[in-house]
């Protein structure tokens, strides 16, 4: 059974979510956003000591838990060096793509709590100016933040209050065209996050409980490998939520919702992957089985912090990971329906 998913609700949840800047370990401003998203669907929300927000949905039998996890964290910056001209040099949090982030507006949050944009360029960063404009590389040797401010010197910059360590975000530039393609950056994984608001939306308007006691999970270290090293010990298994990828030996498409087989380190969980193989099936889902190369999730991290269960990953395919990234309602809707098939058919 397909189920009707409030396609609305999904894509402004998304727009909610993206719109807050949250990279790597960032979590001081999405946390509230989660709060609130939460209580207008009648749910609390606790946190473990890595700032992980949890949303706890009673199940018709409570002797068994399980975790879905979409993660809030998202590929970013941090500040590295102030130059004597007053730019700024930065570390990538997460798989930064600098050819896709060059020209882009960003902002650096101090630990006192401003915040200045700026914009990411390359140090040849015209062709009227440099002649290796066009070929120099684009990475943290040559990539440079100028602050939108009248700065001239690294005094300046400090009398802003910025300094070493302060994170930076990176515009999503979230677009809904009118048939229903999503463009943003950050899709990955917020995307899947409001997918899990919108499967609680469908479970509280149809006054339905999941078979079992489940937690939905929102970590902030995914980008870095360890968003779900910690898992609450009663977790018998774990799903997350992530997006899927398009390409060549891939299956899915931006109208899918892909079934991870393996990612670059492990295959899941066999039989778990068939399980939700057949609830995909028997919620008509549009979807694909693949394997995914450099890649991987909170499910993988996980097992590799030595949690004591099953493990298994999907989600909405989309174009352009870690960049400008495109995916369609569809995939998010065939993703809460799979999340929905998840929950009440274990």
């Amino acid at each position: 059974m397909k189920y009707e998913i409030d396609e609305p609700y999904t894509t402004d949840c998304f727009e909610t979510l993206v719109n807050v800047p949250s990279p790597v370990g960032y979590y001081v401003q999405i946390n509230p956003v989660v709060e609130r998203l939460a209580a207008e669907l009648g749910k609390t929300v606790t946190y473990d000591h890595k700032h992980t927000a949890y949303i706890t949905l009673d199940g018709e039998d409570n002797s068994k838990t399980v975790m879905i996890g979409a993660h809030l964290d998202t590929i970013g910056m941090i500040v590295r060096r102030i130059d004597d001209n007053g730019y700024i040099r930065v570390r990538q949090l997460g798989g930064m793509n600098f050819y896709s982030a060059e020209g882009e507006t960003v902002t650096v949050h101090t630990r006192g709590g401003r915040s200045y944009t700026g914009l990411l360029a390359c140090q040849s960063h015209s062709t009227h100016v440099f002649d290796d404009a066009r070929t120099s590389s684009r990475d943290e040797l040559t990539m440079i933040l100028a602050l939108d401010e009248p700065v001239k010197t690294r005094d300046d910059v400090l009398a802003l209050g910025i300094r070493h360590g302060d994170v930076i975000s990176i515009e999503p530039r979230f677009q809904k065209t009118p048939n229903g393609y999503i463009k943003s950056r950050f899709i990955d994984d917020k995307a899947a996050a409001a997918c899990c608001f919108s499967m609680i939306k469908y479970l509280n308007a149809h006054n339905l409980k999941p078979k079992y006691r489940t937690l939905l999970a929102f970590p902030h270290y995914e980008e870095i490998g360890h968003g779900g090293a910690y898992i609450p010990a009663e977790v018998s298994e774990f799903v997350a939520v992530d997006i899927g990828l398009i390409g060549p030996d891939y299956d899915g498409n931006e109208r899918k919702v892909s079934i991870c087989a393996k990612d670059f380190a492990t295959p899941y969980d066999y039989d778990l992957v068939n399980r939700l193989i057949r609830q995909a099936e028997q919620a008509e889902c549009d979807y694909a089985v693949d394997i995914f190369y450099r890649y991987g999730t909170d499910a993988n991290a996980s097992w590799k912090a030595g949690n004591n269960l099953q493990a298994a990953a999907f989600g909405m395919a989309c174009y352009c990971s870690h960049g400008m990234e495109r995916t369609h309602i569809t995939g998010l809707s065939n993703t809460v329906n799979l999340l929905l098939a998840y929950v009440l058919d274990l």
